[in-house]
């Protein structure tokens, strides 16, 4: 993170519960004040209490990060309060998945609004002042869906492959004000994100459920490695080594890698193969 000589401060975007919880929690144990940004806010009280046990400071404010003038508002908000931010999550999220033409627009707009116009309004709120002082860091929470794109999860992967590409240009584009970006591209683990999920298919819910029980990451572990890459300025967090090599098949050979995706899927074996996979933690 670009270094400043003023107190901690982290402005957290989804921070009521799963990993944005464990973000707050993890920077409180580092003496920041945290805004509990959410629409939850009962959700939100309870992530305070908890970062105030953990050694930190902060308050919750409530914000729908699909509206942009409430998105300025927070930011207003907080650089008025506490004078400069040195940190930024956009955390924010929703899941709708489902087959492209089954899935109702009013899906593909809700992901959308929350899952990439939602950041994009967050950069563009905070982006200038934090250009003013000279000095912070962005977070942007993606998912390893942005690069490695399953079927029937349509809406899901274009929201985080832009959270991606987003991030991606912002990180030479802010190099010249000492603010640092990093972007999140965890694979399945343990979080409530299905509990407001929609799908038009069953299959990719039950395979999400099983990635999820066999996940060896947890939302506090993906938020302590998301720490350490922001004290070292790293660009990208892949939590799972198994999403990070998947990855890297990916790039020597695209075409080649979603050919073999399009021949098990019409050989009907897409589906047990990424259970099995996901039963050892490997999705």
């Amino acid at each position: 993170m670009g270094r400043v000589d003023f107190e901690k401060t982290a402005v957290i975007t989804g921070a009521a519960s799963g990993i944005g919880r464990a973000y707050a929690l993890a920077w409180a144990k580092r003496r920041f004040k945290v805004g509990i940004a959410d629409i939850d806010m009962e959700g939100a009280e309870q992530t305070l209490k908890q970062v105030e046990r953990a050694g930190g400071s902060g308050e919750v404010y409530r914000c729908d990060v699909r509206k942009l003038e409430e998105v300025q508002q927070m930011a207003d908000h907080f650089f008025e309060k506490w004078g400069k931010i040195s940190l930024l999550v956009n955390n924010a999220g929703v899941a709708d998945v489902g087959m492209v033409g089954d899935v109702p627009i009013e899906d593909w707009e809700r992901q959308i609004a929350t899952n990439l116009w939602g950041y994009i309004y967050g950069c563009h709120s905070f982006i200038p002042r934090m250009k003013e002082q000279r000095a912070g860091h962005i977070v942007n929470t993606a998912s390893s869906a942005g690069l490695i794109t399953l079927r029937s999860m349509g809406p899901y992967n274009v929201a985080k492959a832009g959270i991606i590409a987003l991030s991606e240009t912002l990180k030479p584009e802010l190099a010249p004000f000492n603010i640092g970006v990093t972007v999140v591209c965890p694979s399945f683990l343990r979080t409530n994100l299905l509990n407001t999920s929609s799908s038009t298919d069953t299959w990719i819910l039950d395979v999400a459920d099983i990635c999820m029980e066999g996940a060896t990451v947890t939302a506090d572990s993906l938020a302590e490695a998301t720490v350490k890459a922001v004290d070292k300025n790293k660009l990208y967090v892949f939590p799972q080594i198994f999403a990070k090599i998947t990855w890297i098949d990916k790039r020597m050979s695209p075409a080649l890698f979603y050919s073999v995706f399009a021949f098990l899927n019409k050989k009907g074996w897409d589906e047990p193969l990424l259970k099995a996979l996901g039963k050892h933690g490997m999705v």
